[in-house]
């Protein structure tokens, strides 16, 4: 029987952290997630409907925007697995993905809202290890995993999730580059689109140790021309994905560092901003080189002018009060200039947002309440 917990009253203040102000405006409200462990999957799929999953197998899920946390039954055999990466179409259906080495990464999936799980596949290579997943409607998705091989991992379904076939690009490939992803928030992969169809188009940022400063945004998309698009999309989705390599000035020079989260929006006009977010997960206080914004007519990557107060692993748009929101180990920053500047609105320590929720260590969840305090 599935365990229910209520919501906490909300905290007004946080204690500050190394390098913000004596006290900040907390704009999350603490809710009763029934569970200690780590989590960092989250995903709001709307109507009060939202999914967490996290460390030991743990799966939650609300259908009444939060009141209660339902403890979700756990998928066979992944006790000892971190689900790090879920995605919802509504209360009853979602998949949820572990990461790990080789056997340890997985992925599941429920359709009658978490009380059964099918075990739609295992990572069979013992050098992979997966990273991301998202889908653009209920059948077509990615995931993304570290490169095998010297190639990037990257896997398109177009029946949600129950087959998986590799996207082939000679862009994919490392050319000797020590390149991988990080898997902290289900947000190093996101897509753009349409560009086929129903199709999207998946980016991705990437983790250091490229022997360069920066990390990378791959930005893919199709190449086959109008002709084979409209007579054979079949051949096109195969064999014609292309993707451009844009270098990000963010901390990346080591394995700990890099580029967590991506968001992507697009305004009324039609621009596409994207937004990056990271740092070093080993110094979590540390705000050197933790976010870069995208220019919509230039296509270039810029360094944020004011910082993030550390390390950040997940990035929302808000688009109540036009504003991005990042969270990581050390608190939330909120930019007003789609990623050019950022400022300290919490110290509460979270590593997933899917708004309006946070999900964080020991089993933490929260809920926006306001950007700008009473």
């Amino acid at each position: 029987m599935a365990a229910c917990f209520p919501r906490l009253a909300p905290a007004q203040l946080t204690p500050a952290s190394k390098g913000s102000a004596s006290t900040v405006w907390n704009p999350w409200e603490t809710e009763h997630s029934g569970t200690d462990q780590p989590l960092r999957g989250i995903h709001a799929v709307g109507n009060g409907v939202a999914w967490a999953s996290g460390a030991r197998g743990t799966v939650l899920r609300t259908e009444d925007s939060g009141y209660v946390w339902q403890r979700c039954a756990m998928p066979e055999g992944a006790r000892k697995l971190d689900l790090r990466s879920i995605w919802a179409w509504d209360a009853q259906r979602a998949i949820v993905m572990s990461s790990g080495p080789g056997e340890q990464s997985r992925l599941y999936k429920t359709t009658d809202g978490c009380a059964h799980w099918t075990a739609l596949g295992t990572n069979k290579d013992a050098a992979g290890f997966w990273d991301g997943l998202m889908f653009s409607d209920d059948r077509n998705g990615y995931l993304l995993g570290d490169p095998v091989n010297g190639h990037f991992t990257l896997l398109r379904t177009s029946d949600g999730g129950v087959h998986w076939k590799s996207l082939t690009s000679k862009d994919l490939d490392l050319d000797g580059q020590k390149l991988g992803a990080f898997a902290a928030s289900n947000q190093s992969l996101a897509s753009i689109g349409p560009v086929l169809g129903e199709i999207w188009a998946p980016w991705f940022g990437t983790s250091g140790m490229s022997g360069g400063q920066y990390p990378y945004v791959y930005s893919g998309g199709l190449d086959c021309g109008m002709t084979m698009a409209h007579n054979n999309p079949a051949r096109c989705l195969e064999r014609y994905w292309t993707f451009q390599k844009d270098e990000v000035p963010m901390a990346g020079s080591s394995e700990s560092q890099g580029i967590f989260a991506l968001g992507v929006r697009k305004d009324q006009s039609g621009a596409l901003h994207a937004v990056a977010v990271g740092g070093d997960y080993s110094a979590p206080d540390k705000n050197d080189g933790t976010a870069a914004w995208r220019n919509p007519k230039s296509g270039k990557w810029t360094a944020a002018t004011k910082m993030p107060h550390g390390y950040r692993s997940s990035v929302a748009w808000d688009a109540a009060d036009n504003a991005w929101i990042a969270v990581g180990l050390n608190g939330t920053d909120v930019s007003y200039d789609d990623g050019q500047s950022w400022s300290a609105i919490g110290n509460d320590g979270y590593n997933a947002i899917s708004l309006p929720w946070v999900v964080g260590p020991q089993g933490r969840i929260a809920k926006l309440t306001s950007l700008k305090g009473k």
